[in-house]
């Protein structure tokens, strides 16, 4: 029986060696590739991080610049509304002053002309003051003054007024009413301040009057001077009831002194006028009172703010009751828009006491 034949392998064990060496080479060249491009990468990377690093601080710093951009924004937001607060504050003031200054605008010009006329009062005076000196060192010719008072040329200033007498007693009105004839600037003036109110030219026209019969007493003579507006009191501080001497020209210094600090104001009340010539002792041989109209009081305080012209004529008449028989009252009556019953009530007063009366004119003395 014949044999089978084996069938032989054509593939052997060193086809195997080949294919795994080639097998090994495709893997060495892998890896080989491999590793360069992760060293590639890392590089890359690397820079990328960098760069992304960077962009995040800038980012950061772009957000922080951002927070105090905010913040400063809004801090100039809020000076902002305060300033428009306070810039319609300010123009709110300013219409204000400018509507106060188109009210006062009209008085601006007076205000300034009695500022001149002041200043030229005062330069005035000082010249006087100059003069007196002078004359304080000379006797004086007529021996019966101790004041000078220096007028308008050889101008007469008054003819019948009774200002002798042992002991004179001047009674100044010192009421609101003083501060001018008309009733409307009384009402205006009544409101300003003290240093205003003496600048009033009623009221300087009194305390010249005043001045001026200060010159025409004589050096023996005693006197004293009130003056009343709710209540009476001496011009002199601390001289109630008392006389004073003329022949010290040191007391009547300080009187009419006093009168030009003592600004117009308050009601009128007689009735404290009057009472003083009984209070003084002895009582005066002569009285001078200086006034512009009717009382408008009885008591040192009313709660009336408005009083008829009958009613006014009734206080005088109530009023003169209390002035002492024997006393002559002389009286120098100064003008008031509407006054009508004054310069008659006082013109009959100055009769029944054997004094005189006057009407004041504008430019006097």
């Amino acid at each position: 029986m014949a044999r089978k034949r084996r069938e032989v392998q054509i593939i052997g064990m060193s086809f195997l060696d080949v294919m795994s060496c080639g097998l090994g080479a495709v893997i060495l060249f892998f890896m080989i590739i491999n590793a360069q491009v992760r060293d590639s990468a890392d590089t890359e990377t690397s820079e990328l991080m960098g760069e992304t690093n960077r962009l995040e601080y800038e980012v950061l710093e772009g957000r922080k610049n951002l927070v105090l951009a905010r913040n400063t924004k809004e801090k100039l937001d809020d000076e902002r509304v305060r300033a428009e607060g306070q810039i319609a504050q300010i123009i709110a003031l300013l219409e204000e002053l400018k509507a106060e200054l188109s009210t006062y605008d009209k008085d601006t010009l007076a205000k300034i002309e009695r500022i001149e006329k002041l200043q030229s009062d005062i330069e005035s005076l000082e010249k006087e003051k100059k003069r007196l000196l002078a004359l304080a060192k000379e006797e004086d010719a007529e021996g019966t003054r101790v004041r000078a008072f220096k007028g308008v040329g050889d101008r007469q200033y008054l003819t019948g007024l009774k200002v002798g007498g042992d002991r004179v007693l001047i009674l100044v009105d010192n009421s609101a009413s003083m501060l001018d004839s008309k009733i409307v600037n009384i009402l205006r003036r009544r409101n300003m301040a003290d240093r205003d109110k003496l600048r009033a030219v009623k009221w300087r026209q009194v305390v010249a009057s005043v001045d001026w019969l200060a010159t025409q007493l004589s050096t023996k003579a005693k006197f004293q001077i009130y003056l009343f507006n709710t209540e009476a009191k001496p011009a002199v501080k601390g001289s109630d009831g008392v006389w004073l001497d003329v022949g010290d020209g040191n007391q009547i210094d300080a009187a009419i002194r006093a009168l030009r600090r003592a600004p117009p104001q308050n009601g009128t009340n007689m009735h404290a006028a009057y009472r003083v010539i009984r209070q003084l002792t002895p009582r005066p041989d002569n009285v001078i009172l200086l006034t512009d109209g009717l009382p408008t009081m009885r008591d040192a305080t009313t709660s009336r703010r408005t009083i008829s012209g009958r009613e006014r004529y009734a206080l005088h008449s109530q009023a003169v009751r209390e002035i002492p028989s024997g006393v002559p009252v002389n009286i120098l009556l100064y003008a008031l828009e509407g006054d009508y019953d004054a310069a008659v009530a006082y013109w009959a007063l100055a009769n029944s006491t054997s004094g005189s009366f006057v009407s004041v004119s504008r430019d006097w003395p």
